[in-house]
């Protein structure tokens, strides 16, 4: 239930579209770590809300926070997460914040029943190996 789809070096700079899982497991959760292949710094969010997939960068653009333990709640019609560590706040759609503060989203996409993002990286629900150096 994991990883890339199509480009298995994980290094490239075009985002493509990254088979995640089956939709009827991914849906079962509020937010998913999904770990890239380009390292802890790239990882992502995989939110599931009203219905609706998000994917947004995993680490607070303020100090690094793990988004995917923020609160989430919807203000006018805008659905937020916020950070856990300070409070800051980010629209699931837009990344945008009340402060100048900017996360990184990636385009959801649902077919034949899976859940795909548009990503540079391979994702995966499970981490990486860990390089071995000689």
């Amino acid at each position: 239930m994991a990883s890339g789809s199509g480009d298995e070096e994980g290094t490239t700079d075009e985002a493509a579209w990254r088979l995640i899982g089956p939709t009827s497991v991914l849906s079962k959760q509020r937010c998913r770590l999904m770990y890239s292949s380009l390292g802890y710094g790239s990882d992502v969010c995989l939110f599931y809300v009203r219905g609706e997939f998000f994917a947004m960068d995993a680490r607070c653009s303020h100090s690094g926070g793990p988004l995917c333990e923020g609160d989430i709640e919807e203000a006018d019609g805008v659905l937020k997460v916020f950070c856990p560590w300070h409070d800051y706040d980010f629209d699931l759609r837009t990344g945008k914040s009340g402060t100048s503060l900017q996360q990184q989203v990636y385009e959801v996409k649902l077919e034949d029943g899976n859940v795909y993002v548009k990503h540079a990286s391979r994702l995966s629900l499970q981490p990486f190996p860990a390089d071995k150096k000689s």
